[in-house]
């Protein structure tokens, strides 16, 4: 892995048309998604061990975040943009360091140093420029819930979570409690309190039938 420091202020890669922002060259765009592809390869840790038969990947968790973003309801002074983006990027580091989880005893300092270097190198491996910048920007801001946007994904990341859990308890007849457990009481937003109540309710009524 390439040493911590993004390399945020070097020149975009060029190879586009025009005066604006060209991004990054042809080369630095197919390394930088040859690395992500791993997003898409790395299975979400909780669900193996949890012994879940073919678990989703950190890809499918962002992919259906995103969506969640696309259709939520407006709210006023939101940017639902900036949210979809954030939904894709949340998770990027992983596509380096893996899905770390509180299982695998590696410290927040440690796990957060780790991710920040992964960061780092993807966005130095994009050539730099606006794009790396937005990336960044878009991932501190999440890690950092420091605003309206961020505190809605955090909550769309939990939202996720337990819909996934709800869906693996109906289909493979798992107990899943720990994660709802877990994310219990712990939204922010009006719309991840409210989706995480329909998915609650929707799993009492599971639960009464199915009883896993």
């Amino acid at each position: 892995m390439a040493p911590s420091g993004s390399g945020l202020s070097s020149a975009s890669g060029g190879g586009g048309e025009g005066g604006g922002d060209s991004g990054p060259s042809a080369s630095s765009a197919i390394d930088f998604l040859s690395v992500c592809q791993r997003l898409k390869s790395t299975k979400r840790a909780g669900w193996v061990l949890k012994g879940v038969e073919a678990p989703e990947s950190v890809a499918d968790h962002m992919h259906r975040m995103g969506l969640m973003a696309l259709i939520a309801a407006d709210i006023p002074g939101l940017d639902r943009d900036r949210c979809i983006k954030m939904a894709i990027v949340h998770d990027i580091a992983e596509a380096i360091v893996g899905d770390i989880t509180p299982s695998d005893g590696v410290p927040k300092e440690e796990k957060n140093r780790r991710e920040q270097q992964a960061l780092d190198y993807l966005c130095k491996l994009l050539g730099g420029g606006s794009r790396a910048q937005e990336i960044h920007g878009l991932w501190m801001e999440y890690e950092q819930s420091s605003s309206l946007e961020a505190k809605i994904v955090k909550d769309f990341d939990k939202v996720e979570m337990i819909l996934q859990a709800l869906e693996y308890e109906t289909e493979q007849g798992k107990n899943l409690d720990d994660f709802f457990q877990s994310t219990a009481g712990k939204f922010q937003t009006e719309v991840g309190k409210a989706w995480a109540s329909e998915i609650t309710s929707r799993r009492r009524e599971a639960n009464a039938k199915f009883g896993f």
